[in-house]
């Protein structure tokens, strides 16, 4: 693992996550990736247009979703990440979950990094099992559960609040024994947000960048900007998730979390040359 972590420490330039949903649930591409063969062509494929991580999850956290168990997840989950590992030996794999022992099955069968919607305040034994195992451990902001999130959000400053909420869950991940440098921000995109806290949120990433952790975007086919866009398709979203991978770049985002891999690496990379290009000219 920690050739692969190095990877992740190391690069300057951001890196894409590719998504795989191994549910039957999920607002975009739910029920196409339940089969483990299918699963792991998909990733394969996403590989080869150019994505440094693979995110599995088990579990829907769509908007409306109902939580999911450890063994669903599991069972869902498990074989996947063991025969990618076994097929793509240096490939970064996360594990997109809440719940502290789907963590440590997953890490146990070769993930790299967990992905916790919660920030670890779903289960409070996630942030032991990422101290004990050394991994990074992504922190998301987001106000309520995916069941109940988009009932009634509440914001008086949202990128002020979603600062703060992700600071403290870092000083508990801290106090737990978690490594400053395993530790990544997500600020929940269309988690609990409004259509203007998203717009808010996406204008700002500066300043989330600014608070001294490496920052997760999770923007891809969202439904806000679906509405935006009078688009009502996910799939039909590609360019207007292009348009934040650029944006989030821009901003200092390290990682971009993508369905569609070939299209946003072409975004981030070009985003990355023109931003260092200004650096370079502003010295």
């Amino acid at each position: 693992m920690t050739n692969r972590i190095d990877k992740l420490h190391q690069s300057k330039i951001p890196l894409i996550m590719g998504i795989l949903n191994t549910t039957p649930d999920s607002f975009s591409d739910g029920g196409r990736y339940l089969d483990s063969g299918n699963a792991v062509k998909h990733a394969m494929h996403m590989v080869a247009e150019g994505a440094d991580i693979i995110d599995i999850g088990g579990e829907s956290t769509r908007p409306g979703a109902l939580p999911v168990s450890a063994e669903e997840q599991l069972a869902r989950s498990l074989p996947i990440i063991t025969a990618l590992r076994a097929a793509l030996p240096d490939i970064l794999i996360s594990i997109d979950t809440t719940l502290a022992d789907v963590a440590e099955a997953a890490l146990l069968a070769g993930a790299d990094i967990i992905n916790d919607i919660s920030a670890g305040s779903n289960d409070s034994a996630m942030f032991t099992v990422a101290a004990r195992h050394r991994c990074p451990i992504v922190l998301m902001h987001m106000q309520g559960q995916p069941e109940t999130m988009q009932d009634n959000p509440n914001y008086q400053n949202v990128v002020q609040e979603v600062c703060d909420y992700l600071i403290k869950r870092a000083d508990c991940a801290l106090q737990t024994g978690i490594a400053k440098e395993n530790i990544l921000f997500d600020p929940g995109i269309g988690f609990g947000k409004r259509r203007q806290d998203n717009l808010d949120l996406l204008a700002h990433l500066d300043s989330l960048a600014a608070l001294g952790y490496p920052v997760l975007l999770g923007t891809s086919r969202k439904r806000f900007m679906g509405a935006l866009c009078e688009e009502a398709q996910a799939q039909n979203l590609l360019g207007a998730t292009v348009a934040t991978t650029a944006l989030g770049v821009n901003a200092g985002v390290k990682i971009l979390r993508v369905h569609d891999v070939r299209e946003n690496k072409q975004a981030a990379v070009v985003a990355y040359a023109i931003r260092m290009q200004r650096n370079e000219a502003s010295i």
